[in-house]
């Protein structure tokens, strides 16, 4: 018997004959590593992206553990976005066939609560909903999790970047302390390790590597006269067509003329350094964080902190004094097993820090020279989201699930048209795509967010 075969598995004859039927013949990677842990009853943290099997796997561990006579909510499934619920609650309907009587409630905003309300009287065994209305219906003392076996956190690290850090805590306080936490994640920034190390208990560690076995960052030193350097810096955008950049220069004054320089030749870019206040600060990183601008331009103490998931390049404007920056610099691309590429510009006079990086490195700097790279008059970069600026913030008691549900509700707007939302004390912010920034302005301007009405504009 394989150990990548359901049979391997403790659980019942029906549920691997039910498995069968779903066409499931094998366990993928992220199930034979994770599930008989999650039968074992272990706390699991899981790197896996969508696609990879992993609602099967919390899916088949959850079911495991439900006593289909008692008629009290056992396990529940927190999602980001009514979709990736409603996905969910499907999935785990079909893995549950082989039980009868077992039953399942989606609890989403953007739907009446009354019908929700209904469903959690006749009893549910599993709640699979997005933060907002699940926290809605703890409030009301309508949904009860004292009995609660499994919790599942799937897209952690979404719900993260869409502001419902405190929701979730707030959520999770009310479940048993002995409870199964599943925690999944398609990235591992350290917000996610915080709050695996709150909630959970020696979590068993799983993680499927993606297509690229190791972060691979291509480094490449173009030599350049000193009025060359803007030149050479389009056509770099030009030739390799990065959609995430950072472009490292030494001072505030010279982020602001490169930030300049590429927005006169139709790159959107955003500078952020030290003479900027924090409100315009947290705009700007707002701004890049939830992909509606493409580059940032930033000197090296500006760029602390930054909490860049995925970030297809670094340029370096100008090489910095020290290797160690360098490396430092260039290691927020390439990450999560994805390729990233270091670009830098170079003058003759500072041939002496290529030489310290090649030595730091222990191997050759590959030069080339800007000639080599492909023109094109016509690019322009514009990012695929755009940012709504709410003035409302966590002060007046908006949270994301209001915008959300607001956004997906009337609006009518999808959920994979939203983005990140950040909530601050007096305004909130809300990615969408750009082909649906009229609809959402639209309906922002007559319609409402929590019952009232609130001036909306989009962040330039």
């Amino acid at each position: 018997m394989s150990s990548d075969s359901f049979s391997s598995l403790p659980i019942s004859a029906a549920q691997i004959a039910n498995l069968d039927s779903m066409g499931y013949k094998k366990m993928t990677p992220v199930q034979a590593q994770s599930l008989p842990q999650i039968i074992r009853g272990k706390d699991l943290i899981a790197k896996a992206k969508t696609g990879s099997g992993k609602t099967a796997a919390f899916g088949v561990g959850l079911l495991n553990n439900i006593n289909p006579r008692f008629f009290g909510v056992q396990a529940l499934v927190l999602c980001p976005t009514r979709e990736l619920a409603d996905q969910v609650g499907k999935e785990l309907r079909k893995l549950a066939r082989f039980t009868p009587n077992i039953k399942l409630v989606l609890l989403c905003g953007g739907k009446p609560l009354g019908p929700q309300i209904g469903s959690l009287e006749h009893g549910a065994h599993i709640v699979v909903g997005t933060p907002g209305r699940i926290q809605d219906h703890l409030r009301k003392g309508t949904l009860k999790l004292d009995g609660l076996k499994t919790l599942v956190l799937d897209e952690a690290d979404r719900m993260l970047d869409m502001g419902f850090s405190e929701v979730m805590t707030d959520i999770i306080s009310q479940t048993p302390k002995t409870r199964q936490t599943l925690l999944f994640s398609a990235t591992y920034p350290d917000s996610i390790e915080q709050m695996s190390r709150s909630i959970q208990r020696n979590p068993v560690r799983v993680t499927v590597e993606s297509e690229h076995q190791s972060a691979v960052i291509e480094q490449l030193f173009y030599e350049v006269k000193k009025h060359e350097r803007n030149n050479c810096l389009l056509a770099l955008f030009e030739h390799y067509r990065p959609e995430t950049t950072v472009v490292f220069c030494h001072t505030k004054k010279q982020c602001d003329e490169v930030a300049e320089f590429l927005r006169d030749h139709q790159i959107e870019a955003l500078a952020i350094h030290g003479d900027l206040d924090q409100r315009d600060r947290d705009q700007v990183l707002v701004r890049f964080a939830n992909n509606s601008c493409s580059v940032l331009v930033a000197t090296d103490v500006a760029a602390r902190g930054l909490d860049i998931k995925s970030l297809q390049a670094v340029i370096n404007y100008e090489l910095p004094r020290d290797p160690e920056v360098y490396v430092h610099r260039i290691g927020r691309t390439g990450r999560a097993g994805e390729k990233g590429i270091a670009l830098s510009i170079f003058s003759a006079s500072e041939e002496v820090r290529v030489n310290a990086i090649s030595d730091y490195q222990k191997k050759p700097c590959i030069c080339d020279v800007p000639e080599s790279l492909d023109r094109d008059p016509g690019f322009s970069l514009q990012s695929p989201m755009v940012t709504i600026q709410l003035d409302a913030g966590r002060k007046n008691k908006v949270r994301p699930g209001d915008i959300l549900g607001a956004l997906t509700g009337d609006a009518g707007l999808s959920g994979s048209q939203i983005g990140k939302i950040d909530i601050f004390d007096m305004s909130s912010y809300v990615a969408v795509e750009r082909t649906a920034l009229r609809q959402a302005l639209n309906y922002l301007a007559q319609g409402k967010v929590k019952g009232r009405t609130i001036r909306a504009r989009k962040l330039r």
